[in-house]
């Protein structure tokens, strides 16, 4: 059984990717995952406002005496030395490089060009395999329209892309008026994935301790729909690959993303819940459909389900609602 695929250009194992998590905070743990079968990993997201962090301080460090006497510059701190997040996130990709033989995939995350493409000239360098532009931005100002929020998406790709030569994915949230016309202009722009879809933390409020807080709820099953209609329907459509993410719990769920057209399937909230070695329970699970279903390869599987290959546009492209609805057990509508 051929379980191999490819993605943003590598190639891979099986398509059971480790989506960014704090799993990969810890090398062991990339190298657990390499062992129980993940075919790559992706990084742990380095965040904006960790760029800035480590910006403002150098800054602070280097200005805060410059008007002392000569010796002063004595006591400047050299630039290495500083206990910075974005510093530390470059060694962790040279570690786990030279950890594992999986490809490492870095993964940045924040809403506006600023540094962004500094520092993906230094993960470049760092040796990543790949990069992954994680957009995270939520519209609240008033006075920005929705084609400029998605112009400056658009920037933060071409801006990178014109900056490293390593492949570039995007991760992408679903809530963009036209889904197809934005997946174009990042294709246009330089990405060579789109990874479907961010989820946006939503908050909590404390009623006793009257605060507002974030509260992280893992994804569940029924969150893979979103991403498997889309991709479904995208699949053939535009020259770049994809990667479902959010709710792949079981092979049955890895498998249905490939279907309709997803190079890989990613998973941190199914690690996170039940273990490192749920890779290996996922590629056994794959493995032994594929085998009864007398499947040669995934690469036969891909796309087999997409809207250009089933046959049926409507049931991508409509809720129907009705439908759905009429087919439900009378004791569930109670």
């Amino acid at each position: 059984m051929d379980m191999t695929t490819t993605y943003l250009g590598l190639n891979l194992r099986t398509p059971l990717v480790a989506s960014a998590s704090p799993i990969s905070q810890e090398i062991s743990n990339i190298r657990k995952m390499e062992d129980a079968g993940a075919s790559a990993v992706v990084l742990f997201s380095l965040f904006e406002e960790q760029i800035i962090k480590e910006q403002q301080a150098l800054f602070h460090h280097m200005h805060t005496h410059s008007e002392s006497f000569a010796e002063a510059l004595t006591y400047f701190p050299e630039p290495d030395g500083l206990e910075a997040g974005p510093e530390n996130y470059l060694n962790h990709i040279r570690k786990a490089k030279g950890a594992v033989d999986i490809p490492i995939i870095a993964s940045l995350n924040g809403d506006t060009p600023g540094g962004w493409t500094d520092f993906a000239q230094q993960i470049e360098q760092a040796g990543a395999d790949a990069l992954e532009l994680n957009i995270y931005a939520i519209a609240t100002d008033f006075d920005k329209s929705g084609a400029q929020i998605e112009e400056e998406t658009i920037d933060i790709v071409r801006s990178v892309r014109s900056a490293v030569k390593i492949p570039l994915a995007v991760k992408i949230s679903p809530f963009y008026s036209s889904l197809p016309h934005m997946a174009r202009r990042l294709f246009k722009a330089g990405a060579d994935g789109l990874v479907l879809f961010n989820r946006f933390y939503q908050p909590d409020v404390d009623i006793e301790a009257l605060e507002v807080y974030p509260h992280v709820l893992l994804s569940t099953p029924q969150a893979n729909r979103l991403p498997l209609r889309w991709i479904g329907i995208l699949y053939d459509r535009i020259e770049v690959d994809f990667a479902a993410t959010s709710g792949i719990q079981t092979p049955e769920d890895a498998i249905k993303m490939v279907m309709v057209g997803a190079n890989v399937a990613m998973m941190a909230s199914a690690i996170l819940q039940h273990g490192i070695e749920h890779f290996r329970v996922m590629e056994t699970g794959m493995r032994h459909w594929l085998e009864e279903h007398e499947y040669e390869s995934v690469t036969q599987m891909r796309g087999s389900m997409s809207q250009v290959k089933s046959g049926n546009s409507a049931n991508f492209e409509r809720a129907q609602y009705t439908r759905a609805v009429s087919n439900l057990p009378s004791q569930s509508m109670l």
